[in-house]
């Protein structure tokens, strides 16, 4: 198959989601996957239905090396070599680290950044092959500036920023681009979690006046997707201002 293809991590919802929908409305043939394995099928097969695309879903945990070598395996004998990967797999943990058990800080870096090691290893290995390929990761200003009572969170991200520039500069001479989006308040589930009144509070905080939207932030990936091979190592901020 000749066609582009690309892998998206963390697709049942949200920023995910609209990243795969976006890419899908491209003309990209899709390999997802999630955790949630009836709203992940249920999403590739409306992608594939709408878009006219093939879209595999691949249910499971994306931070095992095992099951990642095996997805990988089975998208290049299915789909092709990949050309575009997006680390979009991502989960929080808001709490003192006082209180944080071992097994909540691991499963944090697991999703959050050993996925991204995981699926840029595989995913890198067919993009050489074509000697082409854009890898983009989903991040935070959390990573940035760290977060109080998110400390897991924010080591993960800040991890994943330093990940992204540091293999930008190791897959540069290869032709293929590393990037990440540096997500600010975005409306999603995973920021659902705070009252109405934290919510506000937080709103007042932006200079936008409001949360971004999944949607705004796939925009700026197929951006990236786009951009021109030069663009390579970067974090980009999207946050309304707010950091």
């Amino acid at each position: 198959m000749t066609s582009k293809i690309a892998f998206v991590t963390g697709a049942t919802r949200g920023i995910g989601a609209a990243i795969a929908r976006q890419l899908a409305e491209k003309g990209y043939h899709l390999a997802i996957n999630g955790r949630d394995e009836m709203l992940l099928c249920e999403n590739a097969r409306l992608l594939s239905e709408k878009y006219s695309v093939v879209c595999l879903p691949f249910p499971g945990d994306i931070g095992d090396a095992g099951f990642v070598k095996e997805v990988f395996e089975k998208t290049e004998e299915k789909l092709g070599g990949l050309d575009v990967l997006v680390n979009n797999a991502g989960i929080s943990y808001v709490g003192l680290l006082t209180e944080m058990e071992p097994e909540a800080w691991e499963r944090v870096i697991r999703t959050n950044l050993t996925a991204v090691f995981l699926c840029s290893k595989f995913g890198a290995k067919q993009m050489l092959r074509k000697k082409r390929g854009k890898i983009i990761n989903i991040s935070s200003v959390w990573g940035a500036v760290g977060a109080s009572c998110e400390a897991a969170y924010s080591a993960s991200k800040g991890g994943v920023n330093a990940f992204t520039r540091a293999l930008g500069k190791e897959l540069a001479p290869s032709n293929i681009q590393v990037n990440a989006i540096a997500c600010g308040i975005i409306d999603t589930d995973m920021n659902r979690c705070f009252s109405e009144e934290e919510r506000y509070a937080l709103k007042e905080e932006v200079p936008a006046g409001r949360f971004g939207s999944p949607e705004e932030i796939a925009r700026v990936a197929l951006s990236l997707v786009e951009a021109p091979s030069y663009l390579t190592g970067q974090i980009i901020t999207v946050d309304g201002g707010w950091i």
